[in-house]
């Protein structure tokens, strides 16, 4: 199940992103177009989810196909560093809201600064000279304002919308005895909105009591939780 869900997931992402960038129009008095950006940002939320439960062995029991679609969902996400991401995430989990975190920003509570210093963890110049020279390839054959609103802009949508549910939310000071042992937040219990809102990783605390409980199933974890 769980490998056939990430490849669904990669799926929608190629198919929804071919259509916009071939066929979509672009008008910016269209609601549809706003819709179908929030969709193409939400896909690619999916993608990087998809790439952490691999980084816990979730996809699948195979090694390698484990690795290989954690691989393939970060390089689509923005040519991110599989591996690098998996060492940085494993720290995130043995040092939850501490020092050592890697996700973790000490130095300010500020949204948009530990955003920034979150982005100056995994953004890499070499990520960022592929991006471009890929962007530049595209652009051969594609609209660059295409290129601009439905691959580039959702994917730093994407970004902070993992951030905010993912690390800002569930990990600010001040930490309370609730939080413990995982310094972790959790969201009320609506299974729709954490599903629409994170693909249930508001249920953060839940994800750090288990972590071997891929994402479409944290929703039982809190449904035993409470």
């Amino acid at each position: 199940m769980g490998i056939l869900i990430a490849l669904i997931l990669i799926s929608l992402w190629i198919v929804h992103l071919a259509y916009l960038l071939v066929f979509s129009e672009v008008s910016f008095t269209s609601p549809l177009m706003y819709v179908h950006m929030a969709i193409q940002t939400y896909l690619y939320t999916g993608l990087f989810i998809t790439a952490h439960d691999s980084m816990h062995g979730l996809v699948s029991s195979n090694r390698f196909a484990n690795s290989t679609v954690g691989w393939i969902s970060t390089l689509l996400f923005a040519v991110l560093s599989y591996s690098g991401l998996n060492e940085k995430h494993h720290l995130h989990h043995r040092f939850p809201g501490e020092e050592a975190d890697p996700d973790f920003c000490s130095h300010s509570q500020n949204f948009w600064r530990w955003w920034f210093t979150f982005l100056r963890n995994y953004v890499t110049w070499g990520q960022i000279l592929i991006l471009a020279v890929t962007f530049n390839i595209l652009k051969i054959w594609v609209d660059p304002q295409r290129l601009i609103l439905f691959w580039i802009l959702p994917s730093v949508l994407a970004t902070l919308q993992l951030f905010y549910f993912g690390t800002y939310q569930p990990h600010r000071l001040p930490h309370t005895a609730a939080m413990m042992p995982h310094h972790s937040r959790t969201q009320r219990r609506n299974h729709l909105w954490a599903m629409l809102s994170c693909y249930f990783f508001g249920y953060h605390f839940e994800h750090h009591q288990s972590p071997q409980t891929p994402w479409w199933k944290l929703y039982q974890v809190k449904n035993q939780a409470e």
